[in-house]
């Protein structure tokens, strides 16, 4: 992540449902969903993942995460940094 004016959005193949304060990820191929790539979010990775919608900024993404989660904004944008990553790895996110 280079810019907090980056946006991502979701990508098509992921598919995901929130369960209580956690949100469950299944990577969707040609129909048939990947049991063994299936990620699991907790209540942080779940409002990141939320907000990642195609039109809002890595920027405000962290401002919501301070806000909601009373974090350092050193240490939030850190985690989403991170998080960014991870989900762009795994294919579950684009940069718009």
């Amino acid at each position: 992540m280079g810019s907090s004016q980056e946006i991502y959005r979701q990508d098509g193949s992921i598919v995901s449902r929130r369960i209580e304060d956690e949100v469950i990820l299944v990577p969707i191929r040609q129909n048939v969903a990947d049991l063994e790539s299936i990620y699991t979010l907790n209540e942080v990775g779940a409002l990141i993942w939320e907000e990642i919608d195609g039109q809002r900024t890595t920027a405000e993404i962290l401002a919501l995460t301070v806000e909601e989660f009373e974090v350092s904004e050193e240490e939030a944008q850190k985690d989403l940094t991170e998080f960014i990553e991870q989900l762009s790895s795994i294919g579950a996110i684009t940069r718009v």
